[in-house]
């Protein structure tokens, strides 16, 4: 069960969720998010300009005058949330872990899909998968994944895209749009990436805490790798330091943009701030805004 302070921030969650949906993403997201096709609505007598192509023979000849078809857009999607629960996401330098972050980002997300009557579940995921929630509609449900997104306490510590990925494309059959959560502190997941965009509409959201971009100078420092449990002691008044740690963060961040951009997986890159809106607000309203000018 979820401690007095948890339920508070569940519920702090989920006041500024449902604000952010109402006055700024739901209609960007139903404008971005496509359903599935065209479903049949009615028919209605012809008027001048309607496509004869779609001209309902049978009731036309029933009637002896003609009639067309009415089609919707048939809106019912499913949204999976999929989540990094490794060791590496508990970190946080400011007043957030990146776990807190993705635990908003899913209610965001979440509260979306309920406002527009689709269908969200939820995969956790460390070296192994931890949780699958089964794609489901309401608020309860919404309420359910956001606490087990801010509250879940993984068995496993080290991260495997790559497992999660396949489980998710054998998990849902149906295209689906995809939000992959994670800090991205893992390589091997180049091939299945592709795999899994093919078939359904996949963004991913990296998580970045600032510390992570940069090391103070502040001689020699203790080091901690939350997924490994190795200690490393670092001399960061040297140069060559630096300029390691400098290179090291370069390329592991082009590394990872070449994936997404070979695989064609668009990318809500949020680097966590003092200031919130900062933080995720400013890159999902990018986001939805270049989605719409694509199409």
């Amino acid at each position: 069960m979820p401690s007095n302070e948890q339920i508070k921030q569940i519920r702090q969650i989920e006041i500024r969720a449902k604000a952010l949906v109402n006055d700024i993403f739901s209609g960007e997201y139903h404008s971005v998010f496509k359903g599935r096709g065209m479903a049949f609505s009615e028919v209605r007598e012809y008027q001048p300009g309607d496509d004869i192509r779609s001209i309902d023979w049978n009731v036309t000849a029933r009637f002896g005058h003609p009639f067309v078809k009415i089609f919707e857009e048939e809106r019912e999607l499913t949204v999976m949330l999929i989540v990094d629960m490794s060791s590496s996401m508990g970190f946080g330098s400011l007043h957030k872990t990146k776990q807190q972050i993705a635990a908003e980002l899913s209610g965001v997300l979440a509260f979306s899909a309920l406002q527009n009557n689709d269908k969200v579940g939820l995969i956790l995921f460390t070296d192994k998968i931890e949780k699958f929630v089964p794609p489901r509609k309401g608020k309860s449900h919404v309420l359910r994944i956001i606490r087990e997104v801010l509250t879940f306490e993984p068995q496993a510590k080290q991260t495997n895209i790559k497992s999660a990925l396949e489980f998710f494309n054998h998990a849902i059959k149906k295209k689906s749009i995809a939000f992959l959560v994670s800090d991205f502190m893992d390589l091997g997941y180049e091939k299945i990436i592709k795999t899994v965009s093919k078939k359904h509409d996949l963004i991913s959201i990296p998580i970045t805490d600032p510390r992570e971009l940069s090391i103070p100078k502040g001689g020699l420092i203790r080091v901690y790798d939350a997924e490994s449990d190795i200690v490393r002691h670092l001399d960061t008044s040297s140069q060559s330091v630096q300029a390691w740690f400098n290179e090291t963060l370069k390329r592991r961040l082009e590394i990872r943009k070449s994936i997404f951009i070979s695989s064609g997986v668009d990318s809500i890159e949020v680097n966590i701030k003092e200031d919130d809106n900062e933080s995720y607000i400013k890159p999902m309203i990018n986001f939805f805004k270049m989605r719409e000018k694509r199409w």
